[in-house]
Formats: C-alpha cells, sequence, structure tokens
C-alpha cells in the first residue's frame, strides 16, 4: 500500500474534480474544514484555485475560507515530501531543548522549517503540542509519535526520514 506521505499518491489538480469533493462535503456540518481536509487528502494540498470555490460553494468570502486555510497549520499550499517530520514548537517543548533540536534538523535537513527539501524527500514542519513533552521535546515522523527526542534520536529521525 502506497503510504499517504508519497507524492504518487496525490491526483493532479483538476478543477472538475475539485468542484466534485467541494458538492460531496458542502451539505456537512463544519463544511469549510471537511472540503479543505477533503481537497488535501486528494490532492496533497489545497490548491490556490479551490479557495473561491469553496467560498462561492458554502456563500464565503475568500478571506473567510482563506483565513480557515491559514489558521489551521496542517493544511499546504504545495504537497509534501515523501515524509513529513514535524517537530513540537509548543512553549514546553522550546523550554526543554525545542529551539536547540529545531536548529540542528534545519541544518541536516538544508532547509528551515515549514518547508520541502529540494529532492522533495522530506517536508518539515511545526507542530503545536503533541502531549509528549513531560520530559523533552517530541515529533511525529509520518503520523508517528516520538516522545523524549534528543539530539540522537533526531539525528535517527532526519536520516530516516532522508531514505
Amino acid at each position: 500500500m502506497t503510504s499517504p506521505h508519497e507524492r504518487s499518491h496525490y491526483e493532479s489538480w483538476d478543477q472538475q474534480r475539485g468542484a466534485e469533493i467541494i458538492a460531496e462535503h458542502s451539505l456537512q456540518e463544519g463544511a469549510t474544514l471537511v472540503i479543505l481536509h477533503a481537497l488535501q487528502e486528494a490532492f496533497g494540498h489545497v490548491p490556490e484555485p479551490a479557495i473561491p470555490m469553496i467560498a462561492a460553494a458554502l456563500n464565503l468570502s475568500r478571506a473567510e475560507v482563506y483565513g480557515v486555510f491559514t489558521f489551521y497549520h496542517d493544511f499546504r499550499k504545495k504537497p509534501a515530501g515523501r515524509h513529513v517530520l514535524k517537530l513540537c514548537r509548543a512553549e514546553a517543548c522550546q523550554a526543554a531543548g525545542g529551539d536547540a533540536l529545531a536548529a540542528r534538523a534545519e541544518r541536516k535537513l538544508g532547509i528551515a522549517i515549514g518547508n520541502t527539501t529540494a529532492d522533495e524527500r522530506v517536508t518539515f514542519e511545526p507542530i503545536y503540542c503533541l502531549g509528549l513533552c513531560a520530559t523533552a521535546p517530541s515529533a511525529m515522523l509520518d503520523g508517528r509519535l516520538v516522545g523524549r527526542l534528543d539530539e540522537q534520536r533526531l539525528d535517527a529521525l532526519v536520516a530516516e526520514a532522508q531514505r
């Protein structure tokens, strides 16, 4: 089975397919979020042309839809890499050494947090609280939680993501 983070899993953006997804979910409770998630699941990101389509379908302004899209950190403007490494950036993890670990990961990956490597292998994203911050920062690789992060565990995660 293909990993949900492999680019080959995603459909190429198609306006008609986007309209189908929007119509399929437009009558659901909390339709804006439901549609954004469905579009990202299908295309690997929320294509910019979908924002006005969502707004029209839900009788909202483009600004309202864009505001929801940008408020939640999990929505992407471009597809993610094959692997997604998320590092907790909440205050407790920062206080426990998360800033140094974030800087270390950025150096090892050659990108700033919030970006994807040039080879599209790794997307490095912030996440805000995984609930594992009792003693050390935490992370997530392709949906797998990793607590008690230190330099060695981080290096192992980065190496795994780069494979």
